[in-house]
């Protein structure tokens, strides 16, 4: 006799996010210390991309289906599972299974959310609210008053670095490409917005500091924007290593940190799950206290079925989007 079955995305063999498909494969049963969840939003993320090309750092067991965060309802419960019940409403950071229906998550890394938060808020806090509150705070430790130069501030986790700093009482410093996505930044939280595309944000972030320069930039996208950051960076100043959008690896000569007595700093939150799940919970519930008091707020672009998972990918890819990205299957 079949088993019930769902809808998700499989991934079969490498490939371009276009060529995905939904396919129908059996519903998950929870394993010892896993929950089911009944997805009611999943996040896209530009590591989607990446795991689906084959390109990203993890690169899971064929076939798989990706999406890394979701928000949804426990289906089911294994054992060794305590603290959840059927009905709860929960967000997880599972890494990858999130584009389908139901998925089987480690209760590691699942949390209840507050009634308060909507589920496509709740898909989209775990990866990019929780990479730029972990850079932000226990990389960068970003001071009241201080200036925060954020480049991609219309991307999704830039959007978070500028909404979580302004929370944090910093001066925002936005960087993004054209005029609208120079307004998301500006009506998210930033003091001043510029188009790299129209102007040497190097040059501009030192007339607005009045020749300081940044205290702490946060750099998602590698590249030329990291070898121009040094010239507008601060005595003192701290340069957060998120990502490499951009495509280029940079490097780094050590005199340059050495004359300006800058730190370097990496972050690696994906790797919080595994070296330091508590911390991850710690950080969720910070935003929660952070969305309970309006201070921050998930910006979605565009919602997205399941069977449009390949469109929102590739928009995704174009550079063409902000905020957040979301699949409601």
């Amino acid at each position: 006799m079949r088993g019930a079955r769902m809808r998700a995305i499989v991934v079969e063999k490498l490939t371009e996010p276009e060529a995905l498909e939904v396919a129908k494969v059996p519903e998950p049963r929870p394993a010892p210390g896993e929950l089911v969840i009944a997805v009611r939003a999943a996040g896209c993320n530009f590591s989607d991309i990446l795991i689906v090309k084959g390109e990203y750092q993890v690169k899971p067991a064929l076939p798989f289906t990706p999406g890394g965060e979701i928000a949804g309802v426990v289906r089911a419960v294994g054992e060794g599972a305590p603290g959840f019940a059927v009905g709860d409403r929960v967000l997880a950071y599972p890494g990858r299974g999130g584009f389908a229906e139901l998925a089987a998550v480690p209760v590691a890394s699942a949390i209840r959310m507050p009634a308060g938060l909507s589920f496509e808020a709740g898909a989209a806090l775990p990866i990019m609210y929780g990479t730029s509150y972990c850079a932000l705070v226990d990389r960068a430790r970003l001071q009241p008053g201080e200036n925060l130069l954020v480049h991609a501030a219309a991307g999704g986790v830039g959007l978070a670095a500028v909404q979580i700093g302004k929370a944090l009482g910093a001066r925002v410093i936005a960087t993004a490409g054209g005029r609208e996505k120079v307004d998301v930044a500006l009506r998210n939280g930033a003091v001043e917005a510029i188009d790299y595309r129209a102007e040497d944000f190097a040059a501009r972030v030192l007339d607005l500091t009045d020749g300081r320069g940044a205290d702490v930039i946060y750099d998602p996208v590698g590249g030329d924007v990291f070898d121009r950051s040094l010239k507008c960076i601060a005595w003192n100043g701290r340069l957060l290593v998120i990502g490499f959008a951009s495509g280029r690896i940079p490097e780094l000569r050590a005199n340059r940190i050495l004359l300006k007595n800058i730190a370097v700093v990496g972050l690696n939150w994906g790797g919080h799950m595994e070296k330091d799940p508590e911390r991850v919970r710690e950080v969720l519930r910070a935003l929660f206290e952070l969305h309970a008091a309006r201070k921050i707020q998930p910006v979605v672009f565009k919602r997205y079925s399941l069977d449009e998972v390949p469109r929102a990918l590739s928009e995704l890819g174009s550079r063409r989007t902000y905020g957040k990205l979301v699949i409601n299957p």
